[in-house]
């Protein structure tokens, strides 16, 4: 189905109790579900000849630590036969098991552990749920928003010991502060120095 508005409403009509809610922006469908509903909703949009979003681009998450279901999901969809795109999305709390879509799209396992490995949202029937960008000793999550910025340990290769080392991360705190001043009237630090001078 070439018409975006065309293929929302068709969505709507077939999956009626599983979509919350929907909209066409920016050239691509929005839909929102219940995190429940995921594999049917994507066996749907896989399979029905009227959409053929054969191929899943990307998974992620957003951290969102006030609210009380803290973590967006985000699914990103492809039909390559309809240049069309659809975005998926649905809210879990911290501690809830999503559904993996390995067995409807098998690309999904790197993405699935990313996912994992970033935010440490787990996936139920997942086949080997472990880390892939991180460390396995690795403690926490990085993309979590309540990930502490030093303290840490980090992996690193040393010439001098000729061995792999943990040290702790130190990031540097230099462009932190800013005073948005005119670079051509001077920054405060500069207008104090010369005052004394």
């Amino acid at each position: 189905m070439k018409d975006l508005t065309a293929l929302e409403k068709k969505i709507n009509s077939e999956l009626t109790t599983k979509i919350n809610d929907s909209k066409v922006s920016h050239n691509q469908i929005y839909l929102k579900i219940d995190h429940e509903d995921l594999l049917d909703v994507v066996t749907f949009l896989k399979t029905n000849n009227d959409t053929k979003f054969k191929q899943l681009t990307d998974i992620t998450a957003v951290d969102y630590p006030e609210k009380s279901k803290r973590f967006k999901m985000v699914y990103l969809f492809l039909s390559h036969q309809f240049n069309q795109r659809i975005i998926l999305s649905f809210f879990i709390n911290e501690n809830e098991l999503v559904s993996s879509l390995i067995k409807i799209f098998p690309s999904a396992n790197w993405m699935e552990r990313e996912v994992f490995d970033m935010y440490g949202i787990k996936f139920k029937d997942h086949p080997d749920l472990r880390r892939i960008l991180t460390d396995y000793n690795f403690e926490g999550f990085p993309l979590r928003k309540d990930f502490p910025l030093t303290g840490n340990k980090e992996v690193r290769y040393s010439e001098e010991e000729k061995k792999v080392i943990y040290e702790s991360v130190k990031l540097e705190q230099n462009y932190r502060n800013f005073d948005y001043e005119s670079p051509w009237e001077g920054t405060k630090y500069i207008k104090e120095q010369t005052k004394k001078d």
